[in-house]
């Protein structure tokens, strides 16, 4: 399937391709895949000047960048400045190594589900959980995306912000965009799968030397020095499955056995969760969640999808009725337990975070374009309508729309709150 932007296809010695300029889209957001998202959290959780990402999103909006150029390593664009004046802005991605491609590859192989939703311009969240576990960073992180302009900026400027939002509405379009800027093109790609998923047959003739080794006490003797550590050990494919409770004699007194299968399933997920972060390449620049409350671990829980005893027992816990929990386990997949702090909360806020909080609100549509809101304390209702922004300790704009009489979360958290507001009011 081609890209209708795609005006250049690319060359089977360079991979480039290049995409026309997209339409203006005022009063929207950028990306609404999870991996668009991704790509502009590394962006706006790098870039220390606001109005710099203020800029871009306006000159994005309005249109003025112009085709936009790929290829391994770098995006291309010219963009339009406010006063028409044109620069050459550049974005960098570090390529993977041909040893991170052969990893990458053989794992993707293995799962005949990566491979069919890469197909459909889908990148599966296993995928990348999987290939960080073989070290191997897809997304970029905080401070991956590096910045050249011909408006000479140090950083990331508006020019370079525009491209790299520019850059998000393509990668919505098609995953293989990310894959290009990490080394490699598609065709390139799936010409290598297609080789590496044929069944190889080693020759007779050869076989494989075995090692018998040395001495425990010998290895150690040898100049002091200890031998080195063993490789990690593969991440299984899927969390293990807890022991059945079912026993003849029943439960003992005071256990219930679909609610302790429960805890063992959720401590089986949790454990592969963490032991892919720890062995991945952005370890320790994930966020984690320590010191939750009991009823903010009862949310938590309930997001692993319980039966609905189990369900109504962490409702309880958690202080919610049964759609009040509900709406706590959208907060918690949005956001974790900042979201859940959101959900619950109209904090008045201090007069600095509420000037600034006006002013992202005046800079975010262009003039004639910003829906009339009614503020309450940290809230910013539509009037007239069903949606609503509400900001977080942050600095960052929760999208909130209103169903069957309360405000629900609509999705993750931004720093633009025209985009948060799009996704309230379902036009991503």
């Amino acid at each position: 399937m081609n890209d209708p932007h795609e005006n250049a296809p690319e060359d089977g010695n360079t991979p480039e391709r290049t995409f026309a300029a997209l339409p203006p889209a005022p009063g929207r957001g950028f990306a609404r895949s999870w991996w668009g998202q991704a790509w502009l959290k590394a962006l706006e959780d790098a870039t220390l000047d606001s109005r710099q990402l203020r800029t871009g999103r306006r000159l994005a909006r309005s249109g003025a960048v112009g085709a936009v150029s790929v290829r391994p390593g770098r995006v291309t664009a010219v963009v339009q400045d406010l006063d028409r004046t044109a620069y050459r802005a550049d974005v960098l991605l570090q390529e993977l190594s041909g040893e991170q491609w052969d990893r990458l590859l053989d794992m993707t192989v293995e799962r005949a589900g990566h491979v069919a939703a890469l197909l459909d311009r889908e990148m599966p969240p296993h995928l990348v959980e999987d290939a960080a576990s073989a070290g191997v960073g897809l997304l970029p992180g905080p401070g991956d995306l590096e910045a050249e302009c011909g408006c000479d900026a140090w950083d990331h400027c508006g020019h370079t912000a525009a491209l790299c939002y520019q850059m998000a509405r393509l990668l919505d379009q098609d995953p293989f965009v990310l894959l290009l800027l990490r080394g490699r093109g598609e065709r390139e790609l799936l010409d290598e799968l297609q080789r590496r998923s044929v069944p190889r047959t080693e020759p007779a003739a050869v076989r494989q030397e075995v090692y018998e080794g040395v001495d425990a006490g010998e290895a150690y003797a040898a100049a002091g020095i200890l031998p080195p550590l063993p490789a990690a050990p593969p991440v299984p494919a899927e969390a293990g499955v807890p022991p059945s409770l079912d026993t003849e004699t029943g439960p003992a007194p005071g256990v219930d056995p679909a609610a302790l299968g429960f805890l063992a399933a959720q401590a089986a997920r949790e454990a592969r969760r963490l032991l892919v972060d720890a062995l991945g390449a952005g370890h320790g620049q994930r966020p984690v969640e320590i010191g939750l409350s009991p009823a903010q671990d009862a949310v938590r829980l309930a997001s692993g999808g319980p039966g609905v005893p189990v369900a109504a027992r962490l409702a309880e816990g958690a202080g919610r009725d049964r759609e009040g929990l509900v709406l706590a386990v959208r907060a918690w997949e949005c956001g974790g337990a900042a979201a859940l702090d959101v959900l619950d909360g109209d904090r008045p806020a201090d007069a600095e975070t509420l000037a600034r909080a006006r002013a992202a609100l005046e800079s975010a549509w262009e003039e004639g374009e910003r829906p009339v809101l009614r503020a309450s304390r940290t809230h910013w209702t539509v009037v007239g309508g069903e949606a609503q922004l509400r900001l977080g300790p942050d600095g960052r704009w929760w999208p909130y729309r209103k169903e069957r009489g309360r405000w629900a979360p609509a999705g993750p958290a931004s720093k633009d709150p025209a985009a948060a507001l799009a996704l309230a009011e379902g036009q991503e």
